[in-house]
This record gives structure tokens, C-alpha cells and sequence, in this order.
């Protein structure tokens, strides 16, 4: 593949349209365009989300050869010891959000958290480099679906807010969600580094 990078667009390695939608909204924040790849990178079965990005990142990287991104994220329920973390997006795809509920039937403390990890790497790189968001709140007692959202977003209400993430439109959970704030913290760092202003 060749592409015209220009120090304005970032791109991003997904296959999820929701994803890249939210992480355009936050992009045009800096005033960066982001182009999405469809590229399928490989992942690593780890407990360590960071690990994963990197790995995926660097896979990412040698299908395209351009400055990449990739994020990975996991759900940490506290009463679940953690579970399901680094393995929310095949928990979902297996038992869903009413799978999870049932594991939490007669649960009291319900308290969860979203980690998200952004992880970029370029040829002039020596290693990839991670940027780390996180969102506390908890489980609800059932599936509040509204327009928006996707995966786990329909059972995760944040902490100050009535709403679940699924209740919630894009603009509302970039202001708060875990993938928001890793995709500043990456855009803060870009911009400094490829001294764009």
C-alpha cells in the first residue's frame, strides 16, 4: 500500500466503525483527520492490555508501513476479580451483555472499570509508544440501550451520570469515556511531536 501521510491524518487500524467514528470526534478536536484501515492485526492472548496494543500495533504495521495506531480496551468488574478485562470483545461476541448480567445476579457492588490503550508506532520509532485512558462506574442491574453505543456500552453507566454509554450520544461519551482519553493523551503527544501547529 502507499499513502500520502500528511503530518494532519492520523490513521487507525479497525474493523469497528463505532471505534473510528468516536475517535474521529475526538481527532477534530486538534484539528487532525484520522483514516481508518481496515486491516485485521493479529492479537495476543495477554492480561496485560498494553501488551496487546503493542503487539497489534506492530502487526498493524508491517501489513501497511505507515505511522499507525490501534486501540484496545477491556472491562475490569471488581466483583468478578477483573473479569472479563483484556477479554470483553470475546465475552460479548460469546455470552453479550445479558450473559454478563447473569454473573451478576445478586451482586451488590457492582463497580467496574473501562481501560482503554492507544498504542502508535512509525518507522522512526525504536518501539511502540502506549497512551492509557480510564472511566470508573458501574454495572447496571439490566440492558439500558438507547441510539448510540456498541458492545458492553448498553450495561456501563459511568460515574456522575445517569446514563449508560449506550444512552448517550458521541459527542456525550467522548467527553468522559476511557477511548476519548487515551486518543487525547495520543493526540496531545502527536501534535508535540511532529510539531504541528
Amino acid at each position: 500500500m502507499n499513502f500520502q501521510t500528511g503530518g494532519r491524518v492520523v490513521f487507525f487500524a479497525t474493523n469497528n466503525l463505532n471505534k473510528f467514528r468516536e475517535a474521529c470526534m475526538v481527532m477534530r478536536e486538534f484539528n487532525l483527520a484520522m483514516g481508518m484501515l481496515r486491516i485485521k492485526s493479529l492479537e495476543i492472548q495477554s492480561e496485560n492490555l498494553e501488551e496487546i496494543a503493542k503487539f497489534s500495533v506492530l502487526n498493524a504495521f508491517e501489513k501497511c508501513c505507515i505511522p499507525i495506531i490501534v486501540e484496545d480496551a477491556g472491562l475490569f468488574i471488581e466483583a468478578l476479580n477483573g473479569f472479563p478485562g483484556p477479554y470483553a470483545s470475546y465475552v460479548y461476541r460469546t455470552i453479550g451483555n445479558e450473559g454478563l448480567l447473569k454473573l451478576m445476579e445478586n451482586v451488590k457492588l457492582r463497580k467496574a472499570n473501562f481501560r482503554s490503550v492507544v498504542a502508535y508506532f512509525s518507522a522512526e520509532l525504536a518501539a511502540p509508544i502506549c497512551f492509557k485512558g480510564e472511566v470508573a462506574g458501574e454495572i447496571t442491574e439490566e440492558v439500558r440501550a438507547g441510539s448510540s453505543g456498541f458492545g458492553f456500552d448498553p450495561i456501563f453507566r459511568p460515574e456522575r451520570s445517569d446514563k449508560t454509554f449506550a444512552e448517550m450520544d458521541i459527542k456525550e461519551k467522548n467527553m468522559c469515556s476511557h477511548r476519548a482519553k487515551a486518543l487525547r493523551e495520543f493526540a496531545k503527544w502527536y501534535i508535540a511531536h511532529k510539531r504541528i501547529v
